[in-house]
């Protein structure tokens, strides 16, 4: 598992790809219509793919998810324009999509066959943790990559990655056949399941929206590398100060599961470290960016196991993809404010406005939580 993490965001072009699209001639808003491509795919596919998930085989469609990201990588080397950089972000966001759900049911489905299930949490964070030591190993090799071959060397050497992951996918443990289990579950069987528990469940709706809203902002760092550029760094220390924001990342992830009760008040110190760092201008600021993005997927990682505590395996993918569907949703949102605010604002006044809604979640999740409300519903 930890193997599959560290590969599928090994990724070279992670750091730049943004760079890329500017310097092929896109302005920001052309950029933000590709991520609004890549958010709408991965939304339209999210919640069927959860279904798939609790249906066929959860091993196959994770070797098929680094396999269709790894070609949409091969046409941005190769064939550097609009067109290929969005029938790439289809690949990948349907990839995104065939992963999203899936491991989470997995990895828990399989700790809960073994009774290790209170290892969920850890484990998932750590895991998280691991996929961003990834983007750490691929953000400090993106510069002298880059420096040698330019962006089709980074490309090239995606691809080589993505195919790793797929193998890295083959070799997971999946106890339960390609049907799931004694009784074969049909689609509609398991929609039905997937439905019940959420609409008759509050606990599984807390925990749904707290994932989605915080998840879903979060996208806005595909936004990281244009904020660093804009403190008036060169284009190669760009992947430098994107590895500083990613280190907090992992540490927010190798943390997962620890002082949860803090959810609300670190949650809100994080939207303030994240206004504060873009608002500065300065490469410095980009310290407190990773400091933030280090809160968030903390918080991430802490709803995600709220979450798979409350629902059942029958529609465990499917429920864990509704979260996923909505965190596009919100992702979507963002994208499209970052292209319109973008004729008006830089990236540090952009990034700095979308810390407003992690203070807002921090806010509600106080008052309510005074109340007695949140922690009994989560």
């Amino acid at each position: 598992m930890y193997a599959y993490a560290f590969l599928e965001d090994c990724i070279l072009l992670y750091p730049v790809y943004a760079l890329l699209f500017a310097d092929t001639g896109l302005s920001p808003a052309a950029i933000s219509s590709l991520f609004v491509i890549w958010s709408v795919t991965t939304f339209l596919l999210e919640v069927p793919s959860g279904v798939w998930a609790d249906v066929f085989s959860r091993r196959l469609l994770l070797v098929a998810s680094p396999l269709l990201a790894g070609v949409g990588f091969g046409l941005w080397s190769f064939f550097p324009s609009y067109a290929a950089f969005a029938v790439g972000f289809v690949l990948w966001g349907a990839g995104s999509a065939l992963r999203s759900g899936t491991m989470q049911a997995l990895v828990y489905e399989e700790l809960d066959r073994v009774g290790a299930v209170g290892s969920y949490a850890r484990l998932i964070g750590r895991s998280e943790a691991m996929s961003l030591v990834g983007v750490v190993v691929a953000s400090a090799l993106a510069s002298p990559v880059l420096g040698a071959g330019g962006y089709r060397a980074l490309g090239v050497a995606s691809v080589v990655v993505c195919g790793l992951c797929a193998v890295a996918g083959w070799l997971l443990p999946e106890s339960r056949g390609g049907g799931g289990g004694e009784e074969e579950p049909s689609l509609g069987s398991v929609v039905r399941a997937g439905w019940a528990q959420v609409r008759g469940e509050p606990s599984v709706r807390w925990a749904l929206v707290l994932v989605m809203v915080v998840e879903g902002v979060t996208s806005l760092d595909e936004y990281v590398p244009l904020l660093a550029r804009s403190t008036g760094v060169v284009v190669a220390v760009v992947p430098l100060l994107v590895l500083v924001v990613t280190v907090g990342d992992a540490v927010g992830g190798w943390v997962a599961g620890r002082g949860v009760r803090w959810l609300a008040p670190l949650l809100g110190v994080g939207g303030v470290l994240l206004a504060v760092g873009a608002l500065s201008g300065r490469p410095g600021g980009m310290v407190l960016v990773g400091v933030a993005f280090g809160v968030f997927r903390w918080a991430i990682a802490a709803a995600d196991a709220r979450l798979q505590e409350r629902i059942g395996d029958g529609a465990r993918a499917t429920v864990t993809s509704v979260a996923g569907f909505g965190a596009e949703v919100v992702a979507l949102l963002v994208y499209v404010g970052y292209a319109l605010g973008s004729r008006w604002a830089g990236a540090g006044v952009l990034v700095g406005v979308a810390a407003v809604p992690y203070v807002v979640v921090a806010v509600v999740l106080g008052v309510v939580g005074r109340r007695g409300g949140v922690h009994r519903e989560m």
